[in-house]
């Protein structure tokens, strides 16, 4: 074989590798969608709490329809056990298929339930019902979904492409933001209570047949050879250590995600800004979480998955304090901005290379479960709690700051975590050059 032939398999069994953008946009559809829905969720938390929990103090209404939220977290695990076995038994395709279609179902429904005033306790009922729907198709997005981008990647680019699931996220939430912040310029208070949190959930279904068709046209990766497969052995033993540092790392970025998305809800609760103001801080959350997160992961393929997440968490530690003491004293739409973007640059820059890093730490065959077991356990304990939570210790502590604690105690377990995982980024590859042959 020649040198140029050599070459040519070479580059050729490159570019099969690559990840085409569309493949990677029918992955992360889901993870868009669901942080969409939780963006706005928190946005229009204070006018679904009108609409299906009307009570005598603006508080217990807030507080039911944020505990509502929570609710749909419990049928997380169950999704992820199941739908995450699909994706290790019959491949990453079909499980992919079955959550987005549920979660599509949950959506919709929200969106044509009936007020409170209408139909009455029904209204309640039908939203935890579509709550429920939506939480068991999301505990078994992520697992499926990560497992095929660090399958369908090159290795020394996985943790660019593995970082899309994270940088959906705040895409999503960016859009989210935007369009509530349109509509609270675009509509009265009492128009925004009446239907306008409908258009913005109803926007976020329109995406459901587009994504559908996205991910039918996936390419199957559970059978695919795989340059760095992770842990040897067979079992779950072998994934005890990986999965209890994944866990501790899920509760850390939980708690630093759901905080960040409540920024809105306290702007508007506890600093008293303006509605159109206070959503200023989504917007701010969502460019910094996209652009950082593609940088983190960007650099872990570089430098590795430990330094780059390590380095980017500590900061986010050391800048919560003096973020929120910011926001307090100037109490403006630009402080909370800036402030609220800087957190969420340095908490995006470690999720991304951190996700990689568990899934490159699992078994191919144990994967789509064992991620989706990791998260969907680590956010329904942390992550689905954290804005009740939040607003709670606000009121009982008489404390603005309580929400700053809360994260800064959660980023510390996370780097506990980062420091005892393994580096797992795949070592550069040994380019092998056949000799010339000879006449």
């Amino acid at each position: 074989m020649t040198v140029a032939s050599s070459g040519r398999q070479a580059a050729g069994a490159a570019e099969q590798a690559r990840v085409p953008p569309r493949q990677i946009a029918a992955a992360v559809v889901g993870n868009a969608l669901e942080f969409y829905d939780f963006t706005t969720y928190a946005l229009f938390a204070t006018a679904l709490g009108r609409t299906f929990f009307p009570s005598h103090t603006p508080f217990e209404s807030l507080m039911m329809s944020l505990l509502t939220f929570a609710v749909g977290f419990v049928s997380r695990p169950v999704g992820a056990l199941v739908i995450g076995r699909i994706g290790d038994r019959l491949g990453r395709k079909p499980a992919m298929l079955l959550s987005f279609s549920l979660m599509g179902l949950g959506m919709l429904g929200l969106v044509l339930i009936p007020p409170y005033a209408l139909i009455g306790p029904a209204a309640p009922a039908l939203l935890v019902v579509c709550r429920l729907v939506q939480g068991f198709a999301l505990g078994g997005e992520v697992g499926p979904t990560t497992a095929f981008l660090i399958e369908a990647a090159r290795p020394e680019r996985r943790g660019l492409v593995g970082s899309w699931q994270s940088a959906s996220q705040a895409v999503a939430s960016l859009a989210g933001a935007s369009i509530g912040l349109l509509l609270a310029h675009l509509l009265t208070q009492a128009q925004l209570d009446a239907f306008g949190w409908r258009i913005a959930f109803g926007v976020g279904a329109l995406v459901l047949p587009f994504g559908l068709w996205l991910r039918r046209t996936l390419p199957e990766t559970l059978h695919r050879r795989e340059p760095a497969a992770g842990p040897g052995g067979a079992g779950w033993k072998v994934h005890v250590r990986p999965m209890l540092l994944g866990l501790m790392l899920i509760m850390s970025f939980t708690t630093s995600t759901y905080v960040l998305l409540y920024m809105t809800t306290f702007a508007a609760q506890t600093l008293r800004m303006s509605q159109g103001a206070s959503f200023a801080a989504s917007v701010a959350n969502g460019i910094s979480g996209v652009v950082f997160t593609l940088l983190g992961g960007a650099l872990s393929d570089r430098l590795g998955r430990r330094p780059v997440m390590i380095t980017a968490r500590t900061l986010f530690l050391l800048c919560t304090l003096p973020a929120f003491l910011l926001m307090l004293h100037f109490r403006n739409a630009g402080t909370v901005m800036l402030c609220t973007g800087v957190m969420s640059a340095f908490s995006s820059m470690s999720v991304g290379p951190a996700l990689v890093a568990m899934s490159e730490s699992m078994r191919k065959d144990m994967r789509s479960m064992g991620l989706a077991v990791i998260y969907a356990l680590g956010v329904t304990v942390f992550g689905g709690v954290a804005q009740p939570l939040v607003t709670w210790m606000i009121k009982v502590m008489t404390s603005p700051m309580a929400p700053a604690w809360y994260m800064m105690a959660a980023a510390l377990v996370g780097i506990l975590a980062m420091y005892l995982m393994p580096e797992t980024r795949p070592a550069p590859a040994v380019i092998e050059v056949a000799p010339i042959e000879l006449a």
